[in-house]
Protein backbone atom coordinates (compact mmCIF):
# COMPACT_ATOMS: atom_id res chain seq x y z
CA UNK A 1 0.00 0.00 0.00
CA UNK A 2 1.53 3.14 -0.81
CA UNK A 3 1.85 5.43 2.17
CA UNK A 4 0.63 8.67 3.58
CA UNK A 5 2.85 11.84 3.20
CA UNK A 6 2.68 13.42 6.76
CA UNK A 7 3.44 16.91 5.23
CA UNK A 8 0.90 17.23 2.93
CA UNK A 9 -1.68 14.85 5.54
CA UNK A 10 -2.47 17.76 7.64
CA UNK A 11 -5.70 19.37 6.53
CA UNK A 12 -4.93 23.20 5.62
CA UNK A 13 -2.05 21.74 3.39
CA UNK A 14 -4.03 18.96 1.69
CA UNK A 15 -6.24 21.78 0.32
CA UNK A 16 -3.25 24.06 -0.44
CA UNK A 17 -2.17 21.10 -2.35
CA UNK A 18 -5.28 19.77 -3.66
CA UNK A 19 -6.13 23.93 -5.09
CA UNK A 20 -2.81 24.27 -6.85
CA UNK A 21 -3.34 20.83 -8.57
CA UNK A 22 -6.17 21.79 -9.62
CA UNK A 23 -4.80 24.61 -11.42
CA UNK A 24 -2.33 22.47 -13.42
CA UNK A 25 1.22 24.47 -13.90
CA UNK A 26 -0.41 27.82 -13.37
CA UNK A 27 0.28 29.89 -10.50
CA UNK A 28 -2.53 30.33 -7.63
CA UNK A 29 -2.88 34.00 -6.03
CA UNK A 30 -2.79 34.37 -2.62
CA UNK A 31 -6.06 36.06 -2.33
CA UNK A 32 -7.62 33.82 -4.21
CA UNK A 33 -5.85 30.63 -1.82
CA UNK A 34 -6.51 32.25 0.77
CA UNK A 35 -10.87 32.67 -0.08
CA UNK A 36 -10.38 28.45 -1.35
CA UNK A 37 -9.09 26.90 1.79
CA UNK A 38 -10.33 29.39 4.50
CA UNK A 39 -7.26 30.40 6.16
CA UNK A 40 -6.08 33.21 7.97
CA UNK A 41 -3.08 35.16 6.15
CA UNK A 42 -0.97 34.10 8.80
CA UNK A 43 -1.59 30.28 9.18
CA UNK A 44 -1.61 30.13 5.23
CA UNK A 45 1.84 31.81 5.08
CA UNK A 46 2.91 29.70 7.44
CA UNK A 47 1.97 26.44 5.84
CA UNK A 48 2.65 27.44 2.60
CA UNK A 49 6.37 28.45 4.01
CA UNK A 50 6.33 24.63 5.17
CA UNK A 51 5.13 22.92 1.82
CA UNK A 52 8.11 26.08 0.13
CA UNK A 53 10.65 24.38 2.56
CA UNK A 54 9.82 20.74 1.83
CA UNK A 55 10.17 21.68 -2.17
CA UNK A 56 6.39 20.53 -2.97
CA UNK A 57 5.82 24.44 -3.46
CA UNK A 58 7.05 27.83 -4.98
CA UNK A 59 6.76 31.17 -4.02
CA UNK A 60 6.75 33.70 -6.28
CA UNK A 61 6.47 37.18 -5.13
CA UNK A 62 6.10 39.89 -8.01
CA UNK A 63 4.13 44.27 -8.14
CA UNK A 64 1.18 44.42 -10.50
CA UNK A 65 1.76 47.78 -10.48
CA UNK A 66 2.82 49.25 -7.01
CA UNK A 67 0.58 46.81 -5.41
CA UNK A 68 3.00 43.27 -4.23
CA UNK A 69 1.33 40.10 -5.10
CA UNK A 70 2.28 36.50 -3.84
CA UNK A 71 1.45 33.46 -5.85
CA UNK A 72 2.19 29.74 -5.19
CA UNK A 73 2.04 26.45 -7.76
CA UNK A 74 3.06 23.16 -7.20
CA UNK A 75 6.92 22.14 -8.19
CA UNK A 76 7.34 18.80 -9.86
CA UNK A 77 8.08 16.99 -6.26
CA UNK A 78 5.04 18.52 -4.91
CA UNK A 79 2.80 16.90 -7.83
CA UNK A 80 4.26 14.00 -7.45
CA UNK A 81 3.95 13.82 -3.33
CA UNK A 82 0.34 15.15 -4.02
CA UNK A 83 -0.38 12.21 -6.22
CA UNK A 84 1.13 9.71 -4.23
CA UNK A 85 -0.81 10.85 -1.28
CA UNK A 86 -3.82 10.93 -3.16
CA UNK A 87 -2.97 7.08 -4.18
CA UNK A 88 -2.55 6.17 -0.65
CA UNK A 89 -6.11 7.63 0.53
CA UNK A 90 -8.03 5.90 -2.11
CA UNK A 91 -6.09 3.03 -1.02
CA UNK A 92 -7.46 3.45 2.57
CA UNK A 93 -11.10 3.79 1.37
CA UNK A 94 -10.85 0.92 -0.83
CA UNK A 95 -9.46 -1.14 1.60
CA UNK A 96 -12.55 -0.40 4.12
CA UNK A 97 -15.01 -1.10 1.57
Amino acid sequence: MAQADDLIHQPLRLKIMAALAAEKDEPLDFPRLKAITQATDGNLGSHLTTLEKAGYVAIEKDFVGKRPRTRAKLTPLGRKAFRDHVAYLRAVVEAAE
